[in-house]
Order: structure tokens, then C-alpha cells, then sequence
């Protein structure tokens, strides 16, 4: 007896079988990471893992103004707080790029001490407001522009490249102030930190960093760049194979964390009046950190802009209630440093649970 032959979409269950019986619906295949459904399962578990952290910060808030409830809800604490997350934040947005294509930026604080030194030299504000802020930029994306070349062309793995940047940095911030702080005497730059700057209550700085954020999710979601970006820290052999430029991609990616730089380097120069090689002093520890806890993953190939500006508030939230309730400085380290190891104990078990 010949065995009648099946058409394909009746072997697929998508049409009805022959005669009267019922056929037998195939199990559904598990769903790749990389479909639709993955991606969907990607984004809800993010958005879970984004309100996780919007709860955090409420449970901070709440403590904040359990402790010090005279000082801590305050308006103008809370404009304090928010004016010191926008320079570590606008980092953090570009060091969000370089973790999620797989790679690491330990220069980024050095790089803003530099840039906010050079661009506080006294033949740099003979220039006025926009010498400062172009050399700011400039030099942010000079220290870039290297990083990516010794990465991208030289070969060099990124930890050592980064950390070369960081010792030079400082070490030419240094001789560039002599130890000495560097006042600003430009006074259109002095404004922007002054309340009467403030548009409707809101600082310029956050204004700013809130645009720096939404350019940033705008870049990493919506953009080929971005989706260059996931797939170079995903798989950079694969990415390669799909004619992803991968080397010209990590150079724009150090491009684009340096002139973060020296974007948050004028910020601190608004904020603090001065430049000075002390400046943004493990900002390196807190952009890694904020992007982690807020979901980038740390071996790349995913990456989160909203997630990594949560952990930069709860991160300042925690420093500035620490500040209030008068706990030294190191005992904010050990606090970071805790959060850090959970994070990354977090993702460890994530990867091993199958949800990326």
C-alpha cells in the first residue's frame, strides 16, 4: 500500500488534514533568542528589572526622609541631587555604548579631569564661554579618538589601552594645574549654576543630561548604530561575517564615550566653579556600577540607556543620604562596592537561567 504523501503545510499543522480524523498539533519549538518572541521576553523582563529599580529608589527616598526628613525632601536638596547625577549620568550613557559592544572605559574619569583642567587654563577662558566648552569637547574626544585607535587598529585589549589613558590623563592634569585649583572667571558659565538659571525649577545641567539621555536610548534603540553596537558584543566574529565593520564600530563607540566626557567635564565646570586634576575621581567605578545594576550586561550584547540612568540616581540618592546622616566617605565606597558584586552575581544567574 502506498503511503499517501503529505502537503507541506499539512505537515506543519498550518492546515487541515485530509479526511475526517484530527491531526496531531506538533509541540511549538522553543522560540530563539533572537526572534520576535526573545525579544519581546528581552524587553518585559528589562522593564520588570527597570521598575525593580524605580521601587529601589522609592525604598531610598522613603529612607532619606525617614533620617533626615527636615533636609532630605527638600527642594533644593532634591535639585542638589539631580544636578550631581547629571555629570556622572551623561558619563555613564557613553560608558552604557562601550559595555554593551563588549568592551570597558576605566579612562572616563581621568578623561573629564583633564578636559575640565584644559579647559580652565587661563589662556583657554580668554576665549569666554564657547572656548571653554569647545575645548571641554575637544579634548574629551581627542582621549576618545585614541583609546579607539590603540582598541580598534592597535589591537590592545580595552582594560589595558583604558587604563594606559587613565594614568596619562591624570598624570598630565596634574602638570597642567601643578596641584593648584583653576577658578573660573568667565561669568556666563558661572550663571548656568546660579537658581535664577533654573528653567521652571530644573537646573540647565539636568536639562541637559536629559537630553544627553534621550539621544543616547534614541542611538542605542532606533538607530543602525545601535543595533551595530549589540551585535559587535554579542558576537564581533559574527558581526564581522555580516559585513559589520567591527573595528570602524568601536572606534566611533570610544568617540562617542569621550565626548560624553567632555560634555560632563563643562557640567562640573558649571557645577563646581573650578578645574582641578582631583576631578571626577572614580567616575569609573560609578558608570560601570549604575550600568550594571541597571541591566547592561558586563560581557556585552546588551545594553540598557534608562536602566543605567536609574542606577546613576539610586547610586547619587545613596551618597547623598550617606552625606546627610554625616557616614564617611568610605563607607559609600564599600556600600558601591557591594552593589556592584550583586549586580553582576544577578546577571551570573540570569545567563545561567536562560533569559539572554
Amino acid at each position: 500500500m502506498t503511503q499517501q504523501s503529505v502537503p507541506p503545510a499539512q505537515q506543519d499543522g498550518a492546515g487541515p488534514p485530509s479526511g475526517g480524523g484530527r491531526a496531531a498539533v506538533p509541540a511549538p519549538a522553543k522560540t530563539p533568542a533572537g526572534s520576535g518572541g526573545g525579544l519581546r521576553t528581552l524587553g518585559l523582563r528589562a522593564d520588570v528589572r527597570n521598575l525593580s529599580l524605580l521601587g529601589v529608589l522609592a525604598v531610598l527616598i522613603a529612607v532619606g526622609g525617614f533620617t533626615s526628613p527636615d533636609t532630605f525632601l527638600d527642594p533644593s536638596n532634591l535639585q542638589l541631587v539631580l544636578t550631581q547625577a547629571s555629570v556622572i549620568g551623561v558619563v555613564t550613557v557613553g560608558m552604557t555604548f562601550v559595555i554593551t559592544s563588549g568592551g570597558i572605559d576605566l579612562s572616563v574619569g581621568a578623561i573629564v579631569a583633564l578636559a575640565s583642567v584644559w579647559a580652565t587654563t587661563v589662556a583657554t577662558q580668554e576665549y569666554g564661554f564657547t572656548g571653554i566648552l569647545f575645548t571641554a569637547v575637544v579634548v574629551g574626544l581627542g582621549c576618545g579618538l585614541v583609546n579607539g585607535l590603540l582598541i580598534a587598529y592597535g589591537g590592545m585589549v580595552p582594560f589595558i589601552a583604558t587604563l594606559a589613558m587613565l594614568a596619562s590623563a591624570r598624570g598630565l592634569a596634574l602638570q597642567i594645574t601643578e596641584g593648584r585649583t583653576q577658578i573660573v572667571t568667565v561669568q556666563p558659565v558661572l550663571d548656568l549654576g546660579v537658581p535664577d538659571a533654573y528653567i521652571l525649577g530644573v537646573p540647565p545641567l539636568v536639562l541637559v543630561f536629559a537630553a544627553v539621555t534621550v539621544i543616547g536610548w534614541l542611538l542605542l534603540n532606533r538607530t543602525t548604530f545601535g543595533r551595530r553596537t549589540v551585535a559587535v558584543g554579542g558576537n564581533a566574529e559574527a558581526a564581522r561575517l555580516a559585513g559589520i565593520d567591527v573595528r570602524r564600530q568601536r572606534l566611533y563607540l570610544y568617540l562617542l564615550s569621550g565626548l560624553c566626557c567632555g560634555i560632563a567635564a563643562f557640567l562640573l565646570i558649571i557645577l563646581s566653579g573650578s578645574g582641578q586634576n582631583t576631578n571626577g575621581n572614580l567616575y569609573e567605578l560609578d558608570a560601570i556600577a549604575a550600568a550594571i545594576i541597571g541591566g547592561t550586561l558586563l560581557s556585552g550584547g546588551r545594553g540598557t540607556i534608562v536602566g543605567s540612568v536609574l542606577g546613576v540616581l539610586v547610586f547619587t540618592t545613596i551618597t547623598n543620604i550617606f552625606a546627610l546622616n554625616n557616614l564617611q566617605s568610605d563607607v559609600q565606597q564599600i556600600a558601591k562596592g557591594a552593589i556592584i558584586v550583586a549586580a553582576v552575581l544577578v546577571q551570573r544567574r540570569t545567563l545561567r537561567g536562560g533569559e539572554v
